[in-house]
């Protein structure tokens, strides 16, 4: 009798299994303890952005101290030249994916790939991005920390074996919660992570995301210490007589000079886009290898000899916007040009490749312009004082408004660097006349068009179809389960008798612990006796799941875009409760469309009666009627009319010109009110008796 020898596969199992063990107090179960998962990977995203952070410094460092000793400013062009070459070559041997900004990234994981993020990204993306931001690429850093965060609640899940929805809220609570911990601002880490990357507010991820931005904001500022990062004094709306030593008073009158701001900062956000779109598209026209990093280089840095302010994050440029008080201390001639030398830098930057993100250019941008703007108004507005740093703020949230297109997120991370209510009004005003304006002329924020550059077309959130009203627990199936500790020889005899191409496997517990399909089988037909090699030996372990409550279009578009032919559906316990297939979605469909067409007639009929010249009628084809047995582009309908629906039995069918009418079918007729006796009599004609 031939011996067992484990097998690379087994000992992975094995490995899977004391991994199982050692998170087996957080991966399943209560909300506490899915709440204590989430503390954890907010403390490692709190570490990650310390050490993203430290590291540019390290960076910034030498770069500086080779200034000094070169004794020329040559030295940071060619920093930056060598900076994006070196990002270049991190993004091959550590990537893909390392490159770039990184929100785009992980709303493609969201939507398309389950929340799957390579754990590989977390160092890469450290390392790309200090080399881009320390050498002086123009950019910000936190594109980068979300995807660095979203990488830990993507890896963290999967060691602790959570579902796929639990994978879901960590990724976008990791990825908020990076913003929050690099401004030292959880309230807009979290709606971040809720409006652009979730797109809702769930109940069902409030809880993690709130969790994983404060416990990441704690942490970081624990390791890095108090950072004013970019705090400005208080400004508060208020009559302009009244002295405060604590804030200074804008006038309410100049809530109209807010507004010309939103709209003049419209015009800027739109050339920025419009910039990052041709940067990104023109760069993607040519394979020049680090050729085209090496050129985009040369070019940030040249504009940065000219225009220091232009490199880097524009941190320390954007604290002297805010903090400056006194209209005449800056020129607003000047404040255009580094804004649009800004905006050339930071396109470039990002279509050379550059690990960077466009969430801090866009403040800084936005900071300048609304100092700039201020100085102009203060040369005509006499009634009150004009603050350069108040309407920096407006600028910098209106700005991120417009690239973003997030609105709150923009008007609570303002509202949390200066901690002053006095300015929300503004800030709101601003924001919504941007955003308004913003998707009138420009589709889509910064990230959507890089996606839309690719190929690559998310699902929008307020997109539905009849797929969305059905969940996957009524149309799914229960399929036949095998044991981890079961044998080959057992499944082969399973699937010979059911017929099945896969069945998942189940522990003691009946819980979803992988799942093995026939060519996993066909893998071990050369082995002579399979009768001790057990199950656990061959399957895919952690299977990509769906859960009952998940409309049937997200759990086919999460099995199209993984390639599956069927997801296991657990509960929230991780159980297994049945199986969704291909069969699953025909069933759906039509379930779907029976149900959802009777209530869309329905609407359409309240709707459409209000028209005093058009309404709807039904008539039911009879023995003798010259439609029966007709396909409907075969039958010569009136001019103005218009079949709507047959209802067959219990059926209602939405004709197309195939459709073959029978007798018995109820037509739903949509025409002209003159024209509905002429309809009525072709489909069914008069007889003796008939009124």
């Amino acid at each position: 009798m031939s011996h067992w020898v484990p097998t690379a596969r087994y000992r992975l199992w094995l490995m899977a299994k004391l991994q199982e063990r050692a998170f087996g107090q957080i991966q399943r179960g209560s909300p506490s303890r899915f709440v204590g998962a989430s503390l954890v990977v907010g403390i490692l995203v709190g570490i990650g952005a310390a050490a993203l952070v430290r590291t540019i410094e390290g960076v910034v460092t030498v770069v500086n101290h080779l200034e000094k000793a070169a004794g020329t400013r040559l030295v940071v062009a060619a920093a930056v030249i060598i900076g994006l070459v070196l990002t270049w070559v991190v993004d091959r041997f550590l990537g893909p994916g390392v490159a770039g900004g990184g929100v785009g990234e992980v709303l493609t994981s969201l939507s398309l790939e389950a929340g799957y993020l390579p754990s590989r990204l977390v160092p890469g993306k450290v390392i790309a991005t200090a080399l881009s931001l320390g050498t002086g690429a123009s950019g910000g850093r936190e594109g980068p920390i979300v995807l660095i965060g979203a990488a830990i609640g993507s890896s963290f899940a999967r060691s602790s074996r959570f579902g796929q929805d639990e994978m879901q809220a960590l990724v976008a609570a990791g990825a908020g919660a990076g913003i929050g911990a690099v401004f030292n601002a959880p309230i807009a880490g979290m709606l971040f992570a809720l409006e652009v990357l979730l797109g809702s507010v769930a109940l069902r991820h409030l809880n993690s995301v709130v969790v994983v931005s404060v416990a990441a904001s704690v942490t970081t500022h624990a390791i890095l210490g108090e950072d004013s990062f970019l705090r400005s004094p208080a400004y508060t709306l208020g009559n302009p007589s009244t002295q405060s030593s604590v804030s200074y008073i804008v006038d309410p009158q100049q809530l109209v000079l807010f507004a010309l701001l939103a709209v003049v900062i419209v015009a800027f956000g739109y050339g920025f886009l419009e910039m990052m779109h041709l940067a990104e598209t023109r760069a993607n026209r040519f394979s020049l290898g680090w050729v085209k990093p090496a050129l985009a280089g040369l070019i940030v840095g040249v504009i940065g000899l000219a225009r220091p302010e232009a490199l880097g994050t524009g941190q320390e440029f954007l604290r002297t916007m805010l903090r400056s008080i006194e209209p005449g201390s800056l020129s607003w001639t000047l404040l255009t040009v580094i804004a649009i030398s800004k905006i050339v830098t930071a396109a470039i930057t990002h279509g050379g490749g550059g690990s960077v993100g466009a969430f801090m250019p866009s403040m800084v941008i936005g900071g300048t312009i609304g100092a700039g703007f201020a100085l102009v108004a203060a040369h005509f507005w006499t009634s009150s004082v004009v603050y350069p740093g108040a309407y920096a703020l407006i600028g910098m949230a209106a700005m991120l408004t417009v690239v973003v297109r997030a609105p709150l997120t923009a008007i609570l991370l303002v509202f949390e660097l200066t901690g002053s209510y006095g300015m929300v009004v503004p800030l709101m005003l601003a924001s919504i006349i941007a955003t308004i304006i913003a998707d009138r002329i420009h589709p889509g924020s910064t990230y959507i068009s890089a996606l839309r550059t690719k190929g690559i077309h998310l699902p929008q959130h307020e997109d539905r179809d009849v797929l969305d009203t059905v969940q996957v627990r009524d149309v799914m199936a229960w399929v036949p389960t095998v044991s981890s500790t079961s044998s080959v020889a057992e499944l082969q005899a399973l699937l010979a008798e059911t017929s099945h191409h896969g069945v998942p496997v189940v522990d003691a517990t009946e819980a979803l612990v992988g799942i093995v399909t026939v060519s996993d089988v066909e893998a071990m037909s050369l082995m002579d006796d399979t009768t001790e090699i057990p199950v656990a030996s061959i399957m895919t372990h952690q299977p990509i799941s769906a859960s009952p409550a998940m409309p049937v279009s997200a759990a086919l578009a999460r099995m199209a875009s993984l390639g599956l032919g069927r997801l296991p559906v657990v509960d929230e316990t991780g159980k297994l409760v049945g199986m969704f297939r291909r069969e699953s979605v025909v069933r759906a469909y039509h379930h779907a469309l029976t149900r959802s067409t009777s209530n869309e007639l329905y609407r359409a009929r309240v709707n459409l009666r209000t028209n005093r010249h058009a309404d709807f009628f039904e008539v039911t084809v009879r023995d003798g009627s010259p439609v029966a047995d007709k396909m409907v582009r075969e039958i010569s309908w009136p001019p103005e009319a218009t079949l709507v629906s047959i209802r067959r039995q219990q059926s209602v069918i939405i004709p197309h010109g195939e459709t073959v009418v029978r007798m018995g079918d109820e037509l739903t007729i949509f025409c002209q009110v003159p024209n509905r006796t002429a309809v009525r009599n072709m489909i069914r004609p008069p007889v003796i008796g008939d009124k």
